[in-house]
């Protein structure tokens, strides 16, 4: 029984961050209450879905952007869990899939659905996610999006086993794909 009562709370407040105003106040806090570990600052977007029924597999970290419409699944069957680190930006319409890190300061898309972990500072998009670019300023409540813009990197993707050329540099990995940055 106190399962049952457990799960109904859980969705009715979710049913009311899903439409209430307050995306840093109210909307926070009833995630929170929820069982989301959220850090500071954090912005929470209408209509975010954050997992329904096991919502503490999901951690988010300090100064985070979750844009309308973004959905975070943290588990299938069994315990995966979702972890956003600080700084991060989820695009409107994003889904962020079990067993996913998005890294510190890293940017997913408008639309994208991110199957694997992020690295930090990597710009992702598509169905699914790939990385497209790097960033040396992170894309928060008050970047200036001229300074963001023009901190971005195109990344050449390569398998992890060619070395790269040498003006180039491994950022992270995707996969078998390693993410390289050049200049």
């Amino acid at each position: 029984m106190r399962s049952a009562i457990k799960q109904v709370k859980n969705r009715v407040l979710q049913l009311v961050a899903f439409h209430v105003p307050g995306a840093k106040t109210l909307r926070v806090r009833l995630h929170q209450w929820r069982g989301v570990k959220i850090g500071q600052n954090v912005w929470i977007g209408y209509q975010v879905l954050l997992e329904t029924s096991r919502p503490h597999l999901i951690t988010i970290g300090d100064n985070v952007i979750i844009s309308i419409r973004a959905m975070m699944i943290a588990h299938f069957r069994g315990p995966q869990g979702i972890r956003i680190e600080d700084d991060a930006f989820i695009g409107p319409g994003a889904i962020i899939l079990p067993n996913v890190t998005i890294g510190r300061g890293a940017v997913v898309t408008a639309g994208s659905v991110v199957s694997s972990s992020v690295p930090p500072m990597t710009v992702v998009q598509g169905n699914p996610a790939r990385p497209i670019a790097t960033c040396s300023v992170t894309l928060g409540e008050k970047t200036d999006m001229g300074q963001f813009l023009h901190s971005l990197r195109p990344v050449v993707q390569r398998r992890a086993s060619i070395d790269s050329e040498p003006d180039s540099k491994v950022v992270g990995s995707v996969g078998s794909t390693a993410i390289v940055s050049g200049k």
